[in-house]
């Protein structure tokens, strides 16, 4: 057989207040016990925090000096094709000189060779 067992509304709800206290009791002697380790574990995250930080900082820090290197190369790489371009120019400049000087050279030579095959001729003739 059944036994039913009769309880009123006010009963009920002082069963749910006391429930309710012990587990509100039980909640705040759990936080109290767990109070160390809790400000433990904060202390080790803050850490863990510090040297997440420390270590991206020093990624950037490493990332910059990659891209700085990265950068004198490539101006260090440009000043030398500039040099050699201002080389080439200034070479293709003496040739020309030179080769100029040398028609000039050759003219003056044909000039002083007909001026003395003139002077031959004139003096054959006197």
């Amino acid at each position: 057989m059944r036994t039913t067992s009769k309880t009123d509304l006010s009963d009920r709800l002082g069963t749910s207040a006391s429930a309710k206290a012990a587990l509100l009791q039980a909640y705040r002697a759990a936080q109290q016990a767990a109070e160390p380790t809790r400000e433990a574990r904060q202390k080790e995250r803050l850490a863990l925090a510090e040297a997440r930080e420390l270590r991206r900082a020093s990624r950037e820090q490493e990332r910059r000096d990659a891209q700085a290197r990265l950068d004198a190369a490539a101006r260090e790489q440009e000043a030398a094709l500039a040099a050699a371009a201002r080389a080439e120019s200034e070479n293709r400049e003496q040739a020309e000189d030179k080769r100029i000087a040398r028609v000039l050279a050759d003219e003056a030579a044909r000039k002083a060779e007909r001026d003395r095959r003139y002077a031959n001729r004139k003096a054959r003739k006197a």
